[in-house]
């Protein structure tokens, strides 16, 4: 199965949702807290032509970034993993 990382901050609401949409599909990921990881955050911005933005996705190497949040395009994004 396919491994999603997603960079994400607190206090962003499209996060929170994003969020939500994988604890509802049943979709394992690992989360990372760009204002808590340096490292994170620099992923994000070198993925994103320097704009920080979240929440960022990262699937088995492919990254895109889901901001504004749009439930239709995740779900495009994720259709391969989530549960039937």
């Amino acid at each position: 199965m396919a491994k999603v990382k997603v960079y994400f901050t607190s206090w962003c609401s499209d996060c929170r949702k994003a969020l939500r949409f994988l604890d509802q599909n049943g979709i394992a990921y690992e989360g990372i807290d760009v204002d808590e990881s340096e490292e994170g955050e620099e992923l994000v911005l070198r993925v994103n032509d320097g704009r920080r933005k979240v929440p960022t996705f990262e699937i088995d190497g492919r990254y895109f970034s889901c901001s504004p949040y749009d439930r239709e395009t995740l779900a495009r994004e994720l259709k391969d993993l989530q549960k039937s």
